[in-house]
């Protein structure tokens, strides 16, 4: 058992990694085998962090010895670099396809989710303009949430709030979007790039049109790739200095 623990003290981080591997192959199991793929497994991943989360302290789960891996693990710098590896998984070259109505359809989806979100903290008793940003960029997506508090400097609290904001976003989506398909005309890949765009939330979104139609996927995953890219450049910038000043 001490050569066991001595091993995972000096290979934290390799143990963190092996951490959330298990948790993501349990989480798309249970997704795939349990729940019929209606809710995404990385929405089951992503609750599945939160509730650890609250075994620890200040740092979460990090603060227990045995994870402490974790800490690097879930720390800014590989945080930032998986937004934007996925950033970087969109071909520029490929954006044209959206056309204009994409381009609308992104900064409309972007603002409205924020504001929503703004006026969701709100109602919850958030008056700080931190606060209500953070938890706005958390309704955008669950990643634009965290790299906004972090830039501006939200607490914890403030920052898990905004991750389940996203959370509750992406099962929402999932669930929502064969219900509505043909109600909004969800059929060609144009509306599912307008579709992308106002939505956001990827894996949502990926999940939601493969249940309507895997062909469509592709056309929807374009402009919600940029979605999240776009809601990290405005929310701790323009949208931050917006709620300041009001």
């Amino acid at each position: 058992m001490e050569i066991a623990r001595d091993i995972i003290d000096k290979n934290g981080l390799i143990f963190a990694f092996l951490c959330v591997g298990l948790v993501m192959v349990f989480s798309f199991w249970v997704a795939k085998h349990l729940l019929g793929n209606k809710i995404p497994g990385v929405a089951i991943a992503i609750v599945i962090g939160l509730a650890l989360a609250l075994l620890g302290g200040n740092k979460g789960i990090a603060d227990v010895p045995l994870f402490a891996g974790m800490a690097v693990l879930g720390g800014a710098m590989l945080r930032d670099f998986a937004v934007v590896s996925t950033a970087m998984s969109a071909d520029l070259s490929q954006v044209k396809r959206a056309g204009l109505a994409g381009l609308i359809a992104l900064f409309t989806g972007v603002s409205v989710s924020f504001f929503l979100g703004v006026l969701i903290a709100l109602a919850m008793g958030y008056t700080d303009a931190v606060s209500l940003t953070t938890i706005g960029a958390g309704a955008c997506t669950y990643i634009v949430g965290p790299v906004t508090g972090t830039a501006i400097g939200a607490s914890s609290d403030v920052i898990a709030i905004s991750v389940a904001t996203g959370v509750v976003k992406t099962i929402f989506t999932t669930i929502v979007t064969p219900l509505i398909a043909k109600a909004i005309q969800l059929d060609n890949p144009h509306s599912a790039i307008v579709f992308g765009g106002l939505l956001g939330t990827t894996s949502g979104v990926i999940a939601g049109l493969a249940a309507t139609d895997e062909k469509l996927v592709p056309y929807g995953a374009l402009t919600a790739t940029f979605y999240t890219g776009l809601g990290c450049l405005l929310c701790p910038s323009v949208f931050y200095l917006v709620v300041a000043f009001f």
